[in-house]
Formats: structure tokens, C-alpha cells, sequence
């Protein structure tokens, strides 16, 4: 663990103008607010936060980021408080502080919700302020060094998951290679112990075997270079343990297979050096074709720039060489860090414009589900570029659509488009775009987002955009049926009904307004009489149990001749409510439709009997379509809407399934008209369901 007074010269050699007296201040704070602690390990728990300062010298970040990671567990663990560490060291530290620091208020949430919560603060705290996300880089591979010591094995595998899907994948993101190939390594450990066995096994085995190998390659290689007259360094190692098992899994080899396990590292004086070192190890050894890349001419998403290039050594040993200069190659190893120069006015904007893309996916997805969803879709994705017609260059996963395309050059653009060309040709708005594509949007102000988009966009973003334009849709309909709904319940009131009325029934349900109602009452988290008891407390006690609505299924129609049989058309399958028609059937009796039954339109008008549902008429079998998230539980959900909203299923079919949704077509006991609506409004208002609707 570093010293006081270590750590203090570490930040000295690098900004002599740093403030001595705040980073002793700083320290002594942790050491005493988390006094006793202990760690898993044993160990005391400000070495912890001493440790995560220690790495943030390395990136020779500035003052407050070294006072932040000193800090950034006070508030989460200790007494102290965000006001405490304004107090005793400014508003700008106690700003990254309260980015670093987890909610405190939400232990009572389900794990998966907690998790995404965290993550919702850390990304609009980091959008704000790219220092949150190296503390928490440098705080998170700490803890992956020290995860051995926690003795539960779920635990460990839970924060490994974690580390894999989003601090790796940040950490990429901004470049810190060094730092994502060390988070993957640990939580690889943890995720896949029997594969991280096998593999760092064999390649000790490779190590012992090949007596010095490596070295020897890259003599070869330097000797090469410098008989063409260029300078340069030259290393070796073997590859990744995770990124050569990652490559056995995709291609589905055994590790004999996998050829080029060693990479070399040529770091040259300039570009244009690369470029000749190049050209003189592709005439030396014979280049593998489709595997040269060029990121020096166009960089990744990340800044990351090199070139890279598979060569045939001897004995048909396939060696991975990266060529880059020494300025390269700090960025491409500490990414944003390596250059962050807080305290200038112009931030790198450009290198975490993505950020942006995220806060948008924060402030539309709906649950803890979706939001880490779509998260991790944002930030682990390889890239393509593609260009509007007016030459306006973005990046977008692989796989990208003209949709994904339209929601990365403006929100607006995306919820309406309406169709779209590729270089030139119109084309569906599933086709996938391909490097150097030029895309137009064709727009209408009409327009809105489908749901089956979400059967082919790619990008978190565009993901997140459609699924809540879909749910403000479906919401905005079910306070529609609910507006209705409160119509007939309000025509029962023993009582005239104004706008007072519903402001305090508002209050007295604890809902937000009056369109918050309707929708509750629309969705069926609301019934009669709990409506009518808070527009009119003790109006219920004057209605006997046998003047609420009965579950019996009790039929009968008006218009008919007496004694003339009928029977509720399968087609259509009326309910007490719709409006409905006969049609003779010649000895059958009557088949009675909805009006709009497709059935009719083939019939003649004056064929059909005008008729009516009898007075006290109950209890049909209703036929609904509805489209569910393909995912585990939503079958459940769905069935759970049903038992409580009192319908019984008397058949049920799945017609499709095509990820990510899954289609059944099901008939439904209800009681009438009013009762099917519920339940429809109270589907469409679930999580679980994608679409719902009567057919």
C-alpha cells in the first residue's frame, strides 16, 4: 500500500503545481473516516481506496481525480456524507464523489435492479464528467485483483459478470486496453475456471517447450527492421488467455488450432516509419491476406490507432504483429486517460460522443432489464461507418440498419422514418448497412416507431427509442379505454361528478393526475369500486353485492323469434357489449357476428337481423392475439393478468416465435365487452407484452 507521503510524490513528479496540503488532507480524511474497516482480504479497508488513487497517478491524472479516488468509498461506507466532502474539499470533488459513489437508498431491490440503478447514476454521472469513469475503472480493477479473497463463489461470479459485460467493455470503449484485458483475465478466472485452467496451462506447456521462442522472434523481427535503416522497439508475449478462448469458442476449435497465439509490438519514431516497417516485414515473411488492418489511417471508435498484420513465420508458426508509434501506443494502452487534460477548456469530445448515446438509453428504458440491455448492446459492439448524402460520417455496429442509422443522426429522425435508400437504391429498412454506404432517410412528420422494429435494430439506442415510443402509444390508448371506462362508472355515482371530484380522487388513490387515473383504470389496476369510493367515499355502501357485476355466463339476445336456437359466431367471438348482427343459418338458427365481423362483408345488409344483447346477458369467450417478449417469465405474466382480472383461458395456440417475441393466439371467458377491454388494456400495460389485441 502506498504511503502518504508516497503518493504525494507520485502526483509531485508529474504536476509539480499540485496542492500538497489538499492530497494529505485527503488521505488522512480516508484513513480516518474508515478507521477499523477491514477488507475480504484482511487488510484495512482505506488501503483500498489508497490503492485506486495509486492507479490514477499512473494515469497522471490531476488533483481533484486523486482526491476523488481517495474518497470515492466515504460516503457509500462510512458516516461521512456528500456535504461533509464539499465542506472539506470543494464542490468539483464532491461532484465526482457523489458519481462514483453507489445509491444508498436501494438495498431493498431485487439484485438485477440495484445493479441497473448504479449504473444509471454512474452513466449520467460520468457523461457529466469523464473522471467518474476512470475512478470507477481504477476502483473496479482493484477489486477484480483482490475478488479471490470473497469466500462466496456466488458473489464472486456475480461481480466477474458484472466486470465482463460493462467495466471491460468501458473500459475498451475509452481505450484503456491495459485495463480491459486485466479485468477479462480476472473475471475469466472466475466465469470459466475450467477453460482459464486449461488454456494458461498450455500455454506454460508452450512457454517450457519453445525455450525462449518469443525472444527469439523478436530479435528476428528487430534485426529485419534495422537492416532497412528503421529505429525501433520491438516486444513479444502470447496472447490474451481470454481472447484465445473467446476465438476457440466463436470457431468452435480445439487450442491445437488456434495458430497465431504470439503478438508483437514494433513501435516505431513515426507514421511514416509504421508504414515502411510494414512493407518490410511483408517482403521478409509471407503476410496472411484479410488479416491486415489499418487503424492508423482510420481509427477506431476509441481513438485506438496501429496497424496490425498476421505473418508466416518459420516452421509455419502464424506470428500477430501491431506496428505504432510511441505516442500511439500510450493512447491505444490508456486511452482516454493518456491524454486528458482536464484542465484545459476543450474536452475530447469527440472520443465520447457515445456517451451521449447512452443517456438517452438511461432516460428511455423502462426497467432494470432494458437499461442493462441496452447498455451493454451501446458499449460492446464492433463498428462500421456510413455517411448521410451530404457527407456527415457515423459509427454503428455491425449488423446496423437504416433505422439504427436514423436514431444515431437524430432521435427525431428515427421515430419518423418511413423508408430509406443506400446509395442511391431504396431498400427494406431491415438491410444491413455496409461499410462506406451512403444512407437518406425518407421521413413523415406522421410517422411513428413500429414494434417489429425491434425484430432488426441493433443499436441500444434505436432499441431503447422504439420500445418507448411503443409503451407511450399503448399508454396513451389504455387511458383512452380507461377514459370510457370511468364514464360508465361515474354515471353510477349517486352524485354529480366535476373536476373537483376527480382531483380528490386523484389524491385519495395517491396517483399523479387525472390521466394517471384513466390509465389505472384502463389497465385494471383499479376496479368500480374502488373508483367510486374514492369520487365518492361510502357511495359503495349503498350498492348491494348482488347489484355488482356477476361472473355467470348467462346469454340472451333481443330480436329474435321465439323459440329460434342461436349460437355466438367462432369467427368474431361477440362478448355482451359489441354491437351484433344475425345471420340465418338454415337448420342451425341464428349466427350472431359483431357488426364488423369480415365474415359479413361477403353476406348482403338486408340478410342480416338486427339484434341485441338481452338485459342481463354475461359470460362469452372472447379471441385475442397477443405478441409477448421472447424471454423467460412473460408466459407467466400474461397468465398472472388473467387470473387477476377473473377470465378463465379456455384455449390457447402459439402461432410463432421469432426472437425476440413469441405470438399466441388465445380464447378468453369473459364476462362482457367492458371486461375484455380491461384485461386487453391490462396486457398492453405489461412489461412482459410486446402487443395485444382482439381479433
Amino acid at each position: 500500500m502506498l504511503r502518504q507521503y508516497e503518493l504525494v510524490e507520485r502526483v509531485k513528479e508529474y504536476d509539480p503545481d499540485a496542492d500538497e496540503a489538499l492530497l494529505n488532507r485527503a488521505y488522512v480524511y480516508t484513513v480516518q473516516k474508515h478507521g477499523t474497516q477491514k477488507r475480504a482480504s484482511g487488510d484495512p479497508y482505506f488501503s483500498h481506496p489508497v490503492e485506486v488513487a495509486g492507479l490514477m497517478t499512473d494515469l497522471q491524472l490531476d488533483q481533484e481525480t486523486i482526491v476523488t479516488a481517495l474518497l470515492h468509498d466515504t460516503v457509500e461506507d462510512t458516516l461521512a456524507t456528500i456535504e461533509d466532502v464539499e465542506a472539506n474539499f470543494g464542490p468539483d470533488v464532491a461532484r465526482l464523489v457523489d458519481g462514483v459513489t453507489k445509491l444508498s437508498k436501494i438495498e431493498a431491490m431485487p439484485e438485477n435492479e440495484r445493479a441497473a440503478e448504479n449504473l444509471r447514476k454512474f452513466l449520467l454521472a460520468m457523461s457529466e464528467d469523464i473522471r467518474v469513469l476512470l475512478v470507477k475503472l481504477g476502483d473496479r480493477l482493484h477489486n477484480m485483483r483482490t475478488l479471490h479473497f470473497i469466500k462466496s463463489p456466488e458473489k464472486r461470479r456475480r461481480i466477474a459478470r458484472e466486470t465482463m459485460d460493462i467495466y471491460a467493455p468501458l473500459a475498451e470503449r475509452v481505450g484503456m486496453y491495459e485495463y480491459m484485458r486485466e479485468m477479462q483475465l480476472l473475471a475469466f478466472e472466475q466465469l470459466e475456471p475450467e477453460a482459464y485452467r486449461t488454456i494458461t496451462g498450455r500455454l506454460e506447456e508452450i512457454r517450457k517447450q519453445g525455450g525462449g521462442q518469443v525472444d527469439a522472434i523478436a530479435l528476428a523481427i528487430k534485426q529485419a527492421l534495422a537492416e532497412a535503416g528503421l529505429k525501433v522497439e520491438v516486444s513479444g508475449r502470447e496472447k490474451h488467455p481470454y481472447s484465445i478462448w473467446r476465438k476457440m469458442a466463436e470457431r468452435h476449435m480445439p487450442f491445437e488450432q488456434v495458430s497465431d497465439i504470439m503478438a508483437f509490438r514494433v513501435i516505431c519514431d513515426t507514421e511514416a516509419d509504421c508504414y515502411a516497417a510494414m512493407g518490410v516485414l511483408h517482403t521478409t515473411w509471407q503476410f496472411i491476406p484479410g488479416r491486415f488492418k489499418d487503424y492508423i489511417s482510420t481509427p477506431k471508435t476509441n481513438g485506438y490507432r496501429s496497424i496490425h498484420t498476421s505473418l508466416i513465420y518459420e516452421n509455419s508458426m502464424r506470428v500477430e504483429v501491431q506496428i505504432r508509434t510511441r505516442e500511439m501506443h500510450q493512447t491505444n494502452e490508456f486511452g482516454l486517460a493518456a491524454h486528458w487534460a482536464y484542465k484545459q477548456a476543450d474536452r475530447p469530445d469527440g472520443q465520447v460522443g457515445w456517451l451521449r448515446d447512452l443517456i438517452e438509453i438511461v432516460d428511455a428504458s423502462h426497467d432494470a432489464e432494458e437499461l442493462l440491455e441496452h447498455t451493454r448492446m451501446a458499449i460492446y459492439q464492433d463498428r462500421i461507418f456510413a455517411f448521410t448524402p451530404k457527407g456527415a460520417l457515423f459509427q454503428l455496429p455491425i449488423g446496423a440498419t437504416p433505422v439504427d442509422f436514423a436514431f444515431a443522426v437524430h432521435t427525431d429522425l428515427g421515430a419518423q422514418t418511413v423508408g430509406a435508400k443506400i446509395n442511391g437504391r431504396h431498400v427494406p429498412l431491415r438491410t444491413q448497412l455496409e461499410n462506406g454506404d451512403v444512407v437518406e432517410i425518407i421521413k413523415s412528420k406522421n410517422a411513428e416507431p413500429q414494434l417489429s422494429w425491434l425484430g432488426f435494430v441493433v443499436t441500444g439506442k434505436a432499441r431503447a427509442a422504439v420500445r418507448r415510443a411503443v409503451r407511450l402509444k399503448e399508454r396513451a390508448e389504455v387511458a383512452e379505454i380507461g377514459s370510457k371506462l370511468f364514464d360508465e362508472i361515474a354515471a353510477r355515482v349517486p352524485a354529480k361528478i366535476g373536476k373537483k371530484a376527480i382531483r380528490d380522487a386523484v389524491a385519495r388513490l395517491e396517483l399523479e393526475d387525472e390521466e394517471d387515473l384513466m390509465y389505472a383504470i384502463g389497465a385494471a389496476k383499479l376496479d368500480d369500486r374502488e373508483v367510486m369510493e374514492a369520487l365518492v367515499p361510502g357511495s359503495t355502501a349503498k350498492i348491494a353485492d348482488a347489484e355488482w357485476p356477476a361472473r355467470e355466463r348467462v346469454i340472451s339476445i333481443r330480436g329474435l323469434t321465439p323459440g329460434v336456437g342461436f349460437q355466438l359466431a367462432t369467427c368474431c367471438h361477440p362478448v355482451p357489449g359489441d354491437r351484433i348482427v344475425g345471420l340465418r343459418k338454415p337448420g342451425e338458427g341464428v349466427e350472431v357476428h359483431a357488426i364488423d365481423c369480415f365474415e359479413l362483408a361477403s353476406g348482403i345488409d338486408s340478410d342480416w337481423l338486427d339484434l341485441s344483447w338481452g338485459r342481463r346477458s354475461q359470460g362469452a369467450v372472447g379471441r385475442l392475439r397477443v405478441i409477448l417478449y421472447d424471454r423467460p417469465g412473460t408466459l407467466a405474466d400474461m397468465a398472472a393478468i388473467f387470473a387477476q382480472n377473473l377470465a378463465n383461458v379456455v384455449a390457447l395456440d402459439q402461432t410463432q416465435r421469432d426472437s425476440p417475441f413469441q405470438t399466441y393466439e388465445l380464447d378468453l371467458e369473459v364476462h362482457d365487452l367492458a371486461h375484455l377491454t380491461r384485461i386487453i388494456s391490462a396486457l398492453r400495460a405489461s412489461d412482459a407484452v410486446a402487443q395485444a389485441e382482439r381479433i
